[in-house]
């Protein structure tokens, strides 16, 4: 059985860069023989997680599904303010849905995390708060992960990245995340201990 591995991002204008650096991720996640998904900005325009209310859209039970099915995540977010874009936070808020689940949160999962801004300092800022974030969730984020800050375009009209440095970064997370979910499905994830 191949692993699925689901790449969440985006930003309210469809083929931004954010998505174009989560294809190329899912791109080698796929060389390693992967399923991929990607969830961008169509499939991210969710009404504001409410916790009170179990009502959920189609759409978001759609990404609670794919969620809950993934082997390995990639996370990617624009650097809005220095941090994550209020789209893709709302996404992540929608996990809180699987926290009943066998397998609760990101729980034995690699997740890759992207961020890309027009400067760096929003880029490392934003890649830093979705590592909390995947630590929050029980994730665990991959030795790599890509920040790119260039006021100047790294992606052509294509999708392809001009950039050699943050094309090696987003092609070793997808490589990280498929081989840590091999690693995983190998070795048999067993659930925590429930402490005393």
């Amino acid at each position: 059985m191949s692993l699925f591995i689901l790449a969440i991002g985006g930003t309210t204008r469809p083929n931004s860069s954010i998505e174009k650096a989560l294809t190329i991720s899912l791109a080698a996640a796929a060389r390693e023989g992967a399923e991929t998904q990607l969830l961008g900005a169509a499939d991210l325009a969710l009404p504001h997680y409410a916790p009170e209310n179990p009502e959920r859209t189609p759409e978001a039970q759609r990404l609670v599904t794919l969620v809950r099915r993934a082997d390995g995540l990639i996370i990617g977010s624009p650097g809005y303010h220095g941090t994550i874009s209020g789209l893709v936070k709302n996404a992540l808020d929608y996990v809180e849905d699987l926290s009943k689940d066998e397998r609760p949160y990101f729980s034995d999962r690699a997740v890759g995390c992207v961020a890309i801004s027009y400067g760096w300092q929003a880029a490392v800022n934003t890649l830093s708060a979705l590592r909390v974030v995947v630590h929050a969730l029980r994730g665990w984020p991959t030795p790599m992960g890509a920040a790119a800050g260039s006021p100047t375009p790294i992606f052509d009209a294509e999708g392809n990245c001009v950039d050699a440095s943050t094309a090696f970064q987003l092609e070793t997370i997808g490589h990280q995340v498929v081989e840590f979910a091999r690693l995983r499905r190998l070795l048999g994830a067993s659930p925590p201990t429930p402490s005393p």
